[in-house]
C-alpha cells in the first residue's frame, strides 16, 4: 500500500495494493500493523456504512469530546471528500482538502480525530464505508456549516441535498465546541 501525507499533514491518503484478474480483484481495506506503521493507530470501535444519492452532502461532521479517528472508503460510487482541520490553536485551522474517492480508484482516506468531515455524492448513489476509533456520541456530535465562506471549500455541486442538522450548522468561527490542538 502507498500512504501519502496531504496538504494538511495528519491527514493521509491510503492507496491499497489491489490484486487483479479476470475473476475481479482483491485488496486489504485493513490491517493493523501494517497501517500502524504507516501512521493510522488502529484501534477501531464501529464500523459504518452510508448509501447516499446523487448530489446528497454529508457534513462537515465531528465529535467533541470523543473526537473520532475515520478511515473511510467509498464501496460503491463516487464522493467528494473533505476533511478540514478544526483544532482551536492548530497552524492549519480553518484549512481543508478535498479529493475524489470511488469504486475505481479504491482510495482511503485517514482523518485523524480534531477534523471535520462530510462528503457530497458525485455518481448516482454512494456506498460510503467508515472506521471510527470513537463510539457514536450523538450528545458529542458537532457540525460546521458545509459552505462556511471563511474554509471556501470547493465543492463539486451548488445545491446539495442536507438533512436539517446540516442546513442549521454554524459556521466555524460560531461554532460553540471546537477540539484543541495538542502540537
Amino acid at each position: 500500500m502507498k500512504v501519502t501525507p496531504t496538504e494538511l499533514p495528519e491527514v493521509l491518503l491510503v492507496e491499497p495494493r489491489v490484486f487483479g484478474d479476470a475473476r475481479g480483484f482483491f485488496l486489504e481495506t485493513f490491517q493493523a500493523e501494517r497501517y500502524a506503521a504507516a501512521g493510522i493507530p488502529g484501534h477501531f470501535v464501529q464500523d459504518n456504512l452510508s448509501r447516499s444519492a446523487k448530489g446528497t452532502l454529508r457534513g462537515l461532521h465531528f465529535q467533541e469530546p470523543r473526537a473520532q479517528g475515520k478511515l473511510v472508503l467509498v464501496l460503491h460510487g463516487a464522493v467528494w471528500d473533505v476533511a478540514v482541520d478544526v483544532r482551536r490553536g492548530s497552524p492549519r485551522f480553518g484549512r481543508w482538502v478535498g479529493l475524489e474517492l470511488s469504486e475505481e480508484n479504491r482510495r482511503q482516506l485517514w482523518i485523524p480525530p480534531g477534523f471535520a468531515h462530510g462528503f457530497c455524492v458525485v455518481s448516482d448513489t454512494a456506498d460510503f464505508f467508515y472506521k471510527c476509533t470513537e463510539l457514536y456520541a450523538p450528545e458529542t456530535e458537532r457540525v460546521v456549516r458545509w459552505d462556511d465562506p471563511a474554509l471556501g471549500i470547493r465543492w463539486p455541486i451548488a445545491a446539495p441535498l442536507l438533512s436539517a442538522k446540516d442546513r442549521a450548522a454554524p459556521t466555524l468561527a460560531d461554532a460553540p465546541v471546537l477540539p484543541v490542538y495538542r502540537g
